[in-house]
């Protein structure tokens, strides 16, 4: 299992997150979700710890308390939807290819 970590400061690294929760016990990996189009830091990550006793004292010692000029949001992270059901996904609509006013020429 790990860890969400959201309304992160965009300047976060992985040395910080690892340093915060490293207080709490041993930090095995720590994930920073970059955009793929700016390559800027996305808000939130998830961190890993050695055991549950370990995330769930971070996740009671974490949430909500200030940190970097934010109040973090940390939690059990839930695992990820699988994307097809339903209507959303990225089949259909969208830029149609090219178009949608970028232009390639320089």
């Amino acid at each position: 299992m790990s860890i969400y970590v959201g309304n992160l400061s965009y300047e976060v690294t992985r040395e910080d997150l690892t340093e915060i929760f490293a207080e709490y016990g041993s930090v095995k990996r720590v994930q920073l979700p970059v955009d793929r189009e700016t390559g800027r830091m996305r808000g939130f990550g998830f961190v890993e710890m050695s055991s549950d006793a370990e995330e769930d004292a971070a996740i009671e010692a974490l949430d909500g308390a200030e940190w970097m000029g934010r109040d973090m949001r940390v939690n059990k992270a839930k695992p990820r939807e699988e994307s097809g059901s339903g209507g959303g996904g990225r089949s259909g609509g969208g830029r149609g290819g090219r178009s949608g006013g970028f232009s390639q020429r320089y």
